[in-house]
């Protein structure tokens, strides 16, 4: 049983984050706004949290410093995407292009900040984060080591605000103004539904959710943050698409490929795979050998929404 416990806590680990995230990207493109900025959003997210971290962490810690952290990751995660959105709404850019500009502005944007006030770009940091024990949740049979001991705080902050995606997307007039402009925009604008400013919300809320994806990345798997995210930006995208822009379907995407990240992460510690002889190498490939095939076979049924990477206009109508 405690290797099942290890799996099902190693995988919580990675599938967190990456759920956060591509609930993310489900906002910005259901509003029709594709958001390839994600890694982007989640290195700048997090750099600011954990610069936070190391900046206050001599006068506060434990769970009140961690909150505090996740509110900077989620303004610092808006304020970036801010570009994007502006980029994509307002100029009319293309929004891949845009996107992509921005993964390559944060990462430089964190080692130069990095650097200037501390002179190395690595920010540490002290896990003072990690919840031993739930009270008296963590005492029930199975389900307490399970889900209540040797966990964090950002892990339940994952599944409240997947429920509140769910809530916001399916049962409010926000979401379903939000669900409209990406797919047909025109007629959302002709029963005087405000196309820019949904889209505007979409991206902003991509923003503040990757921004604390980045954040709930890195608490759990360093103690230090060197201007990455490995990669997790882009693998949240393919849990979007996998999980055909629904809040159901992407936790089960996220799922997955948190599996398949713990057994690239901590194989050595599960005594069946350890003892394959398999080189290290080749299960650090399984999450992405896994992303190429589940596309693969998927992509051909995914319905992205139809308005997903249009510019609109409201004057060509």
């Amino acid at each position: 049983m405690k290797i099942i416990y290890f799996i099902v806590q190693q995988t919580m680990t990675f599938s967190i984050p990456l759920l956060i995230v591509a609930l993310g990207g489900m906002f910005s493109e259901r509003s029709g706004v594709v958001n390839i900025a994600l890694e982007g959003i989640m290195v700048f997210g997090a750099f600011t949290s954990i610069l936070f971290i190391n900046q206050m962490q001599d006068t506060m810690q434990g769970q009140l410093l961690l909150i505090l952290a996740i509110a900077v990751a989620a303004v610092s995660g808006m304020l970036i995407s801010l570009l994007h959105a502006y980029a994509s709404i307002h100029m009319k850019a293309d929004q891949v292009i845009s996107g992509t500009a921005i993964n390559m502005l944060t990462p430089a944007v964190a080692i130069y900040v990095a650097r200037m006030i501390q002179q190395i770009q690595q920010i540490g940091f002290v896990n003072t984060f990690r919840i031993v024990s739930v009270p008296l949740l963590g005492n029930i049979p199975v389900l307490g080591p399970l889900f209540f001991q040797n966990t964090y705080l950002t892990t339940y902050l994952g599944f409240a605000i997947l429920i509140v995606s769910a809530l916001v997307l399916y049962r409010t007039r926000f979401g379903l103004r939000l669900r409209a402009c990406g797919e047909h925009p025109q007629a959302a604008d002709s029963v005087g539904i405000n196309v820019y400013k949904m889209r505007y919300a979409g991206v902003l809320i991509s923003g503040l959710l990757a921004g604390i994806g980045g954040l709930v990345f890195v608490i759990p798997t360093s103690t230090n943050f060197n201007a990455t995210v490995a990669g997790y930006g882009f693998l949240a995208l393919a849990v979007l698409i996998f999980g055909q822009w629904k809040p159901g379907r992407i936790l089960l995407a996220a799922f997955f490929f948190g599996l398949m990240q713990a057994i690239a992460s901590a194989y050595s510690g599960i005594p069946f795979l350890a003892g394959l002889g398999i080189p290290n190498y080749f299960y650090r490939m399984t999450p992405f050998i896994a992303t190429l095939v589940v596309l693969t076979f998927t992509s051909k049924k995914s319905r992205a929404p139809k308005a997903a990477g249009v510019p609109y206009d409201k004057s060509a109508r």
